[in-house]
């Protein structure tokens, strides 16, 4: 798997997981942490006598390679544009994207783990084994309480964190050097 930006490789993983991530209004750094243990920890490749989900990338020494994808959060629901005002946006997205993706880097080995580039328009190569596509989330939030539910019918794009979609790969060497 590979991210190009202008014609340029600026990442590539071998087998691993493809993690796209997206941030909508409300996510929180709990969340971002919490979601990026999940996906270290996600069981998604057999064992070495065929039981099935057993094994994490960490359990592989595969690789991970973490893309921004404000896309994944847009509402279809009228018309036939894409709506994207479920997507937070700016410096606040950045910064909770690089959190998360940071947090990937240290809870396992940092030189494993690699990015895409923050609202540049990347080139994502992937070839998904199984295929195994699977969308992760954080914890459900709590139920508002009646103060705050008022507060939330004003803003409905503040949805429960979507998490990030993440694929697995079981290439055996990078597809090109990044």
């Amino acid at each position: 798997m590979k991210v190009t930006v202008e014609q340029e490789v600026v990442s590539s993983i071998g087998k691993g997981i493809l993690v796209f991530a997206a941030v909508a209004p409300g996510d929180t750094e709990k969340e971002a942490e919490s979601l990026a243990a999940k996906v270290l920890n996600m069981k998604l490749w057999d064992d070495d006598s065929g039981g099935r989900w057993k094994r994490n990338v960490q359990d592989i020494n595969g690789e991970v390679l973490c893309v921004s994808q404000f896309t994944l959060l847009a509402s279809t629901k009228k018309g036939n544009k894409p709506d994207f005002h479920g997507a937070l946006g700016g410096n606040a997205a950045k910064d909770l994207y690089q959190l998360f993706q940071r947090k990937v880097q240290e809870g396992y080995v940092a030189d494993r783990v690699k990015d895409g580039v923050f609202q540049a328009t990347m080139e994502v190569a992937l070839v998904n084994d199984g295929p195994v596509t699977l969308e992760i989330s954080a914890s459900p939030k709590k139920k508002p309480e009646k103060s705050q539910k008022q507060l939330l019918l004003q803003h409905p794009n503040q949805s429960p964190c979507r998490g990030p979609v993440i694929f697995k790969t079981n290439m055996s060497d990078k597809i090109s050097p990044p």
